[in-house]
């Protein structure tokens, strides 16, 4: 037992070692490495290959399929919001999505709705016969990088925990028990925390979300966003109006008891006064 226990010790300090310096290595030294490691002879054979290739308009490697998170947010002008909601839902259902938030009236709504991403394009081009489009935006926002990131971290942090229980097993009092399933613990919530951000990326990948908003009259576009001083300026003025909207609501909240105590307390320092001067002209009297 005696024996056993310098080795798990020793390999709990280096497993947390390596695994601080597996992150940063699998992402920005796999490529360096590679290549200090290709031979000269290859170095020298792959630079002509590239010319050749550049003049010939063909691209050497094929570039990796990006991961865009989709989003489009519609307006629409319809006689029958309600109406107009179901349909929106309903060309959702049709191609595979589903509803998720709804707020609606007779007069204005919304709606937001998933799809999958290959088909938001064709929904958001039938929302047309649904009602009046009076805007339409459509963003893409890429991910790529942070799935390759994630998914680098989940191999290292798999790999860890496998060495942690490696330990577990060759542990052998209960002191060098509790200390590597305490870090073993640790390890594997880091694992499903990262497990959870990639499916949650790789979700939004796959469904598109989808914003409606209808109305029985034209819903107003947004200001745009001013920047720079004018930008600057104005946010400080509607900061400085909402401040003092703020204290004179507090002051119009105390006035009633102001009033209410103020004329009380007034009344009783007059009369105190009244008395001293009485008091003093009897007294010179």
């Amino acid at each position: 037992m005696s024996m056993r226990r310098p080795g798990v010790w020793v390999g709990v300090a280096l497993l947390a070692l390596v695994t601080t310096g597996c992150g940063s290595s699998n992402m920005s030294g796999g490529t360096s490495a590679k290549d200090a490691a290709a031979p000269p002879q290859a170095a020298q054979n792959k630079a002509p290959q590239q010319e050749n290739n550049a003049g010939q308009g063909v691209q050497p490697v094929q570039q990796q399929e990006r991961q865009l998170v989709r989003t489009a947010n519609v307006d629409l002008r319809s006689d029958d919001v309600l109406k107009a909601i179901g349909q929106v839902k309903d060309r959702a259902a049709a191609v595979g999505g589903f509803a998720g938030e709804e707020n609606s009236t007779k007069s204005s709504g919304s709606v937001t709705v998933r799809v999958p991403s290959a088909e938001l394009d064709k929904v958001v081009r039938d929302l047309t016969s649904v009602g009046e489009v009076t805007r339409s935006e459509v963003r893409s926002e890429d991910v790529t990088d942070q799935l390759v990131d994630v998914e680098a971290r989940i191999a290292t942090q798999k790999a860890s925990v496998e060495r942690l229980r490696v330990l577990f097993e060759r542990a052998g009092s209960t002191s060098e028990v509790a200390q590597v399933e305490q870090e073993l613990t640790k390890r594997q919530a880091d694992l499903e925390s990262m497990q959870r951000r990639s499916a949650s990326l790789k979700g939004q990948v796959s469904m598109a979300t989808l914003t409606v908003r209808v109305a029985t009259v034209p819903i107003a576009a947004p200001e745009p966003e001013k920047v720079g001083f004018l930008g600057a300026l104005a946010g400080g003025w509607n900061a400085l109006v909402a401040v003092v909207g703020v204290i004179l609501i507090g002051v119009g909240a105390m006035l009633p008891f102001l009033v209410a105590l103020g004329v009380p307390a007034a009344l009783v320092v007059h009369l105190l006064r009244k008395r001293r001067r009485v008091t003093r002209m009897n007294e010179a009297g």
